[in-house]
């Protein structure tokens, strides 16, 4: 599984932390980790806003499997995630936050809440969390006797989304302000992600529109 780890403006300070627990729960599962946002507050700037943008390319591409986002309280980035087509985003304060939506919505992307309660010990907090995400059976129900109308719905709010937002994905993508996106994908490791795996080539002629 490929999975981005984007953090803002905020928060970046605590990407070199965050990123450390990210590979100790990763390498060993054999994920690959791309960290494609801010990675100290001196780097490429960037808004809760732009993960959104950043989160649905690279999902709506293929070039990641899963995101790992967040912000201060986590609150802007689940919001700014889940306004996109194809992007599945739960909100994850502790482990067993993590391991519900593993086992019952079974999304694509998480959001974090990098200050809230991040103090002694927070960097156990978010490797459990990792954990707990990132292992196990996706969809599998808890408890295991509510899995089949789980199922059901995690598939009928992913219906209704897709009826609410209609347009192409690559339609609403192009009627987002192109100073946002641009500056979403300007990072020079988000492109390293998204041109070496995106597996949509319009959706790549579009960035690549954007970036010149």
């Amino acid at each position: 599984m490929k999975i981005a780890l984007m953090m803002e403006n905020s928060q970046a300070g605590k990407n070199a932390t965050v990123l450390e627990q990210l590979n100790t729960v990763a390498g060993p599962l054999n994920h690959d980790v791309f960290n494609v946002g801010m990675s100290d507050e001196n780097d490429h700037h960037l808004t809760y806003i732009h993960l959104g943008i950043m989160a649905s390319i690279l999902l709506n591409s293929n070039a990641v499997d899963f995101v790992i986002s967040g912000c201060g309280t986590g609150q802007g980035a689940m919001m700014s995630l889940n306004l996109h087509p194809g992007v599945n985003c739960g909100y994850c304060l502790d482990p067993s936050d993590a391991f519900l939506f593993n086992q019952i919505n079974n999304g694509n992307a998480l959001a974090l809440a990098f200050a809230k309660g991040f103090g002694w010990g927070a960097e156990l907090n978010v490797r459990y969390m990792f954990e707990k995400a990132l292992t196990g059976e996706r969809g599998a129900g808890y408890p295991v006797e509510r899995k089949e109308p789980q199922v059901k719905n995690a598939g009928i709010l992913n219906e209704v989304k897709a009826a609410v937002t209609k347009e192409n994905y690559l339609d609403t993508l192009r009627a987002i302000d192109p100073e946002l996106v641009k500056t979403a994908v300007s990072g020079e490791r988000f492109q390293k992600c998204f041109f070496d795996n995106c597996q949509n080539d319009e959706i790549a002629a579009y960035v690549k529109s954007i970036v010149g």
